[in-house]
């Protein structure tokens, strides 16, 4: 077997490999590329001759199907039609979005400025609110038919089995698997009792590094966690604090949500919910991905006796909220 063969798949998107990429489509590329930061795909801000920089976004292989990937940029053009502030993929000329280049999907997209939004004000998390309320009411429209559902056997059992199995420090190991068993099950009960909650087509990944605010409006980017999933999944994101503070938060956004699609106010049981699977998935997600370089460069440290302690720790925080009263409107 050859060096290359031992090479990570990214390790290939050298600065030239991009420009020729971008160049099959007939762009001029002038020289200049930067990367932007992005773990999960590859992104590049490339140099165009003459015109304003392209934002370039090489997929990670074998994680997406072509299906999938297209139905995610047609979710976008479907927010855009309703004139959502939505980053979209660029058409060519015959109306395509998804490109292959030696054994890469890729898109193009054109650069937009912002900065990330403020969600300790108020009157910001009023228009967010707005602004999924519309999103929602979009994504309820129809299914996603090739894009997966977000459900606690995918982000929760296995993600526990993963680390269980390969990752977890010997010494950790009983304390690990006697929390995160008592977790899944009450996530499965809480589930359950909620089972009658609409699936809609969601973000996904609604967070403020995914948000980008300009002209006093959110800019949502980077739907590349876009899934079937109760619509708190997009929600519960944008509360942070103490309980009191989230309560304030809360209620603005449902004011804003609740002018264009009926706020799920029964879901607010899954907040925790939702929160403690992100938690699961996330560390799962990190031990996936490890024989990635850049994994290990940037998040050094991950996979050490001392992050597993934490995140044990946070596990029991997490089934401890799980006995609360849910969040509920003032």
């Amino acid at each position: 077997m050859s060096e290359h063969d031992l090479a990570h798949p990214f390790e290939r998107l050298t600065p030239s490999f991009l420009m020729d990429a971008v160049e099959t489509l007939g762009h001029w590329c002038d020289g200049r590329t930067f990367p932007l930061n992005s773990y999960e795909n590859r992104v590049y801000q490339v140099g165009i001759e003459d015109q304003d920089p392209l934002i370039a976004k090489f997929y990670r292989p074998d994680r997406w199907s072509r299906e999938q990937i297209l139905e995610e940029h047609q979710f976008g053009f479907e927010l855009e039609e309703q004139e959502l502030p939505v980053v979209t993929p660029i058409k060519n000329d015959c109306g395509e979005t998804l490109f292959e280049y030696q054994g890469f999907f890729f898109s193009l997209f054109k650069r937009k400025g912002g900065h990330a939004p403020e969600l300790d004000n108020l009157d910001n998390l009023y228009t967010l609110g707005k602004t999924l309320g519309r999103f929602h009411l979009v994504g309820s429209k129809s299914d996603f038919k090739h894009r997966p559902t977000l459900d606690s056997q995918s982000f929760g059992h296995e993600s526990f089995k993963l680390l269980s199995e390969n990752f977890m420090p010997k010494q950790l190991k009983p304390a690990y698997d006697s929390i995160c068993k008592e977790l899944l099950q009450a996530i499965d009960e809480i589930m359950l009792s909620c089972a009658d909650a609409p699936l809609i087509r969601v973000h996904g990944d609604c967070h403020s590094g995914n948000i980008l605010w300009r002209d006093d409006l959110p800019h949502f980017v980077d739907f590349d966690d876009a899934r079937m999933a109760p619509a708190m999944q997009d929600i519960w994101m944008l509360l942070s604090g103490e309980r009191y503070d989230q309560l304030a938060q809360l209620s603005e956004i449902a004011d804003g949500y609740s002018e264009f699609y009926d706020f799920p106010t029964r879901q607010l049981r899954l907040v925790e919910v939702l929160r403690s699977l992100r938690i699961m998935h996330y560390s799962a997600w990190l031990a996936r991905r490890w024989e990635d370089p850049a994994f290990p460069h940037n998040f050094s440290w991950f996979n050490t006796e001392r992050y597993w302690g934490e995140h044990i720790l946070s596990l029991k925080e997490q089934l401890s909220k799980l006995d609360e009263d849910p969040l509920a409107l003032m």
